[in-house]
């Protein structure tokens, strides 16, 4: 199993890395598109959708509500100036991040409360929704940012919270396998430790700081961006948790099979799916 998760990690990153910094903005939006609503397809089962048109029927609605928010402005004007989003992107970013408060409090008392959203499709689906999207207006946010001076700017601010996200589950991983015993969250997901989530936590801010030594950050930018890892690695085991409570509520082992190794699209970015919208926020806010 880990053999072919590297393998498809080998094949998949440098597609990722390759749409990120060379796909023009408009495509690039069009591409998260058509990966969020794979990843659409992949939730309806976690709402108890088994039939193909229940689950293409909330495809289609999660990409009729980008379309929705791109019909309102073009993909490179979501910002007004270098620290200012248009109004509609910060209501719904911060809509986002009330809703990750949320699922944070219903994944740290899970099984609690589970009964009432489990037995309404509509909440889960809104639950869906709340995910999904504002992946997509956080993505587009950060890799439109100071575009059109620098087309490359956006794409390093992706890579950097890739770093982020990446590092941390790999250091947990590790350091979870050696020396992990105390359950993090064992209705959720039995095989996360409190070792592994520090562990990946400080691997995370390692990495960062060493990055931003050698870009030549100063002494405040330094620490800047590893409280912001800090923050953000945390962030991320919360996505991971939120997705495995809706599967393990659904009886569902994996998103999906899309990916060897890996499981499906949620699999592999539930984690960005928490922490993309507050990353985007960070930088809005503090910049670096």
């Amino acid at each position: 199993m880990l053999l072919q998760r590297v393998l498809t990690a080998l094949v998949l990153a440098p597609l990722a890395i390759a749409a990120i910094f060379y796909l023009p903005l408009t495509y690039f939006a069009l591409l998260l598109i058509g990966l969020l609503a794979v990843g659409a397809w992949e939730w309806g089962p976690l709402m108890g959708f088994q039939s193909k048109p229940r689950r293409l029927a909330f495809t289609v609605s999660n990409v009729l509500i980008i379309g929705a928010i791109w019909s309102q402005f073009s993909v490179d004007n979501f910002w007004l100036d270098k620290h200012a989003l248009q109004p509609m992107v910060m209501y719904l970013l911060w809509l986002s991040v009330l809703w990750w408060v949320l699922s944070a409090f219903l994944t740290l008392v899970y099984p609690r409360y589970s009964g009432f959203w489990s037995s309404h499709r509509s909440v889960r689906g809104l639950f869906g929704w709340l995910t999904l999207v504002p992946t997509w207006l956080a993505f587009v946010t950060l890799r439109s940012s100071d575009y059109d001076l620098d087309p490359y700017q956006g794409a390093q601010l992706l890579m950097y919270l890739f770093l982020m996200v990446w590092s941390a589950d790999i250091g947990a991983y590790f350091v979870g396998k050696s020396i992990g015993k105390h359950k993090l969250m064992p209705n959720v997901s039995p095989g996360k430790t409190m070792e592994g989530f520090i562990g990946g936590v400080i691997f995370a801010c390692l990495l960062s700081a060493c990055a931003g030594y050698f870009i030549g950050f100063n002494s405040e930018q330094l620490m800047t961006i590893t409280l912001v890892t800090a923050v953000i690695t945390t962030i991320s085991v919360l996505g991971d948790l939120n997705e495995s409570m809706f599967k393990r509520q659904a009886g569902v082992k994996d998103s999906g099979s899309i990916l060897p190794g890996h499981g499906g699209i949620l699999d592999r970015i539930d984690s960005l799916t928490a922490t993309a919208p507050v990353f985007a926020l960070f930088y809005v806010y503090i910049g670096w």
